[in-house]
């Protein structure tokens, strides 16, 4: 355990030191040294001992990525571009997977997959890593809109990869019979459940807020939120048999968690926003009382603890949203870890032409996929304008992480494909770390006055 500790904070130290040092973005760090370190230095796997092992420690590590990542937006955010968003994440997805399905032969015509199969492999490579997107994003300077498409994107993306893969794929692929009712209903059913649980759980969770000012306690009560939000998810027929519904229904954690967490986030960012007001308020009355001619000590002395409450109340709220963005930083490792121990350069190697062409062809699924968004919002003033710089940030922004690993840990072990599809979705997983973050650095460092002019424009909107 004290080497696993060591193993992680080292790594984690370096990448790091790479990222302020050389500008490398740290989830390419994180993937270099894990490697580096799993070919030299372990003698037996860390995380990894066995399959089942590596899926549960997935699963535990992927909602505090998603509590953090979802930290980050706002409700605010969300309206202003939902409609956007929704095609980025539900649209897209839906349109990749049925041009997926349309031209697998081309790819994978000597395995003869299954619409169902095929499904289930896109699924898997067409979710995105938020993580990866918002750590490379952090050291520029971007417009707010493009970052919340985004950051945005690449977070719901991972629901709709998710239910696609699990209500639709498996599904099909344990031999039920997919219709555009079943699809449309299931779709329906577990979008507007899920949130609908995400939001419920997260003002119990702002009921626990309310009963410490604690910083460590708080922390506990979000991660508890987020956490408890997809577990009820992922059980929720469990929930329903309590009450003697007999039902078999599924939701998504991930979108449980998702809601959960922008709930507690928009409560706790509308008390810091009043938190500010009641600042520059009693400041003013300061103001007026210092330079009046009457002076009260006593109306001082109660403005300036006001003051301070209200600052300490502020500086908790924001330390808390640090410490969670550190346990993601130190879960992304583990997970890189873990991942550099499962992969088998020769079974990567015999699959390489089956990796290089799915890896082309999702890159340039998602190239036309943005460009067909490019084309719709620059026609409608509802959407926010898309330009050819935002179309190619938004192109590379898909690099592929964890989630990607969850599904495929999902798949059924008698699967007549699964070692291909676990080379395949490994390989592509790799490719666009490396490849996707060097060409969205040097894409977005490229046009670095372009993108300062265009966050100056915005200034005073955001």
């Amino acid at each position: 355990m004290i080497l696993t500790l060591l193993s992680v904070a080292g790594i984690l130290y370096l990448a790091l030191k790479l990222e302020d040092k050389f500008k490398v973005p740290s989830p390419l760090g994180l993937i270099g040294l894990a490697f580096a370190f799993e070919h030299f230095f372990t003698l037996s796997p860390l995380f990894t001992a066995d399959t089942a092992s590596f899926a549960l420690l997935v699963l535990f590590l992927l909602p505090v990525l998603l509590i953090s990542d979802s930290l980050e937006l706002k409700v605010s955010d969300l309206k202003e571009h939902g409609l956007s968003l929704f095609y980025l994440a539900v649209v897209a997805v839906a349109l990749s997977i049925l041009m997926a399905i349309l031209t697998a032969d081309l790819i994978f015509g000597e395995y003869h997959l299954s619409v169902a199969a095929v499904i289930v492999l896109f699924a898997m490579v067409l979710a995105t890593d938020p993580v990866s997107v918002v750590s490379i994003f952090s050291k520029f300077a971007l417009p707010h809109r493009l970052k919340i498409l985004a950051e945005g994107e690449s977070l719901f993306n991972d629901a709709t990869a998710l239910i696609v893969f699990v209500f639709v794929g498996l599904y099909a692929l344990g031999g039920g019979e997919l219709t555009f009712g079943y699809v449309a209903r299931i779709s329906v059913t577990v979008v507007l459940g899920s949130a609908a649980l995400g939001v419920a759980i997260g003002y119990l969770g702002l009921l626990g807020l309310k009963t410490t000012e604690n910083r460590t306690a708080e922390m506990m009560i979000i991660l508890i939120t987020g956490y408890g939000a997809f577990e009820l998810a992922e059980h929720f027929y469990a929930l329903l048999n309590i009450f003697g519904a007999h039902s078999h229904m599924h939701l998504s954690g991930i979108l449980a968690c998702i809601f959960a967490t922008i709930t507690v986030h928009h409560v706790m960012t509308e008390a810091i926003a009043a938190d500010e007001k009641r600042i520059s308020d009693e400041e003013q009355m300061l103001e007026d009382e210092v330079t009046g001619e009457r002076r009260s000590r006593r109306i001082i002395h109660a403005a300036l603890q006001r003051i301070r409450v209200t600052v300490d109340e502020r500086a908790r709220h924001v330390r808390t949203k640090e410490d969670i963005q550190l346990l993601a930083l130190v879960a992304n490792t583990i997970l890189f870890i873990a991942m550099a121990e499962i992969i088998n350069v020769d079974l990567l190697w015999q699959y390489k032409g089956e990796i290089l062409a799915m890896f082309a062809a999702t890159t340039v699924i998602r190239a036309l996929m943005m460009g067909k968004f490019a084309i719709i919002t620059n026609r409608t003033t509802r959407m926010t304008n898309v330009n050819f710089r935002w179309w190619g940030v938004l192109t590379f922004a898909g690099i592929k992480g964890g989630l990607s690993i969850v599904m495929l840990m999902m798949i059924p072990a008698d699967f007549e494909h699964l070692e291909m599809f676990r080379a395949v979705v490994i390989g592509v997983i790799l490719l666009s770390t490396f490849i996707y973050s060097a060409c969205l650095v040097w894409l977005i460092a490229r046009n670095r006055e372009a993108f300062a002019r265009e966050v100056e424009a915005e200034e005073g909107h955001h």
